[in-house]
């Protein structure tokens, strides 16, 4: 099992599907895999149209020992769980997609928000023991099964819930984790998440330098630019590179009843993405063919111009902010490392 943490953007639905570079920017070679600088005033996490970074041997070994601690805790709470191989869960049933040339993946899944239902991107859920296991369980052994695997408040697509506040998890936390939770801690440490606090002035000065790209005149001119492009294609009213895939999330969200997640409080849930299951076909279907049509079209306009200036700018900024900032990229880099 895998625990992302968004940097600077602050919400946990479906990667981001990038239609940037596929080479590492300066402030990328610091921030790690699938760091995009984002025009906006912020910068994102992403899936990169061309392939995600694959799991080295420790990584995949550490997921096995968590695994394997995960199936001793559930026989002792009196359930069968199978250790799986992450090897077996490894391959993403898009993950050929992501392989795809930016204007094909366009061509096919728009930006991959509504075209991909990210609930069920994992390995083919069918080859998993653990989901025979439990779909022979009654309704209320099922409950059961979740509380034991997730904790108190699992739900069936496997929620997690995280206690704690600023000082990290709270002194019940441990009780309120299910197996897989204790397996995590058990293999990563008290908390494999990181204490984004420290590095909330590197996070802040990056956000400033993300402004400053923005407003540089030469990626103005190419925004203003790109913007005609895109109403010359029969999408008007944006008016930054954002705002297509914005839109196309917000008309997801309202499909599927999803809201972002609360940024206060002691305890933060992490479920994932929401399933389509229960969505209109005939309007989720009509929004894959508005986002196609949108994502193609603004993928051209970036093509035509737009990417090119944006990215001499962005490269020539970020390069002197890591030659000013490098004692803390190099701090943060290491802090990731272990994780």
């Amino acid at each position: 099992m895998a625990v992302l943490a968004l940097a600077g953007c602050g919400n946990d639905k479906a990667p981001v599907a990038s239609d940037q570079q596929s080479d590492k920017s300066p402030l990328a070679e610091y921030m790690g895999d699938g760091f995009v600088s984002s025009s906006g005033g912020g910068f994102k996490m992403a899936v990169r149209a061309g392939g995600a970074r694959q799991p080295s041997e420790e990584d995949l070994a550490k997921q096995r020992k968590v695994e394997d601690a995960t199936a001793a805790c559930m026989k002792t709470a009196g359930f069968e769980y199978v250790a799986v191989p992450p090897e077996q869960n490894a391959k993403s049933k898009f993950s050929e997609a992501f392989n795809l040339p930016p204007d094909k993946f366009a061509e096919q899944y728009g930006y991959g928000i509504s075209t991909i239902d990210w609930s069920k991107a994992g390995g083919d859920d069918d080859s998993n023991p653990n989901t025979k296991i439990r779909s022979a369980l009654s309704t209320a052994a099922q409950k059961a099964y979740d509380k034991a695997l997730n904790g108190p408040n699992a739900t069936g697509n496997g929620a997690i819930v995280i206690e704690g506040g600023k000082d990290g998890p709270s002194s019940s936390g441990q009780q309120e984790l299910g197996c897989r939770g204790k397996a995590i801690k058990e293999v990563y440490g008290q908390d494999r998440g990181m204490d984004f606090k420290k590095f909330e002035s590197l996070f802040k000065d990056i956000q400033a330098l993300q402004k400053r790209i923005d407003t540089d005149q030469r990626v103005v001119d190419a925004t203003s630019a790109w913007a005609d492009c895109m109403a010359d294609a029969g999408h008007s009213g944006f008016t930054k590179v954002d705002d297509p895939r914005e839109q196309i999330q917000q008309k997801l969200d309202t499909l599927t009843g999803n809201k972002p997640p609360a940024k206060s409080g002691p305890s933060k849930t992490i479920t994932g993405p929401p399933s389509f299951d229960k969505v209109d076909s005939a309007k989720l279907s009509e929004l894959r063919k508005s986002e196609i049509a949108l994502a193609v079209a603004d993928q051209k306009c970036k093509a035509s111009g737009y990417d090119d200036a944006y990215k001499k700018v962005q490269y020539a900024a970020e390069k002197e902010f890591v030659e000013q900032h490098k004692a803390e990229l190099e701090a943060y880099r290491d802090e990731t490392a272990n994780r």
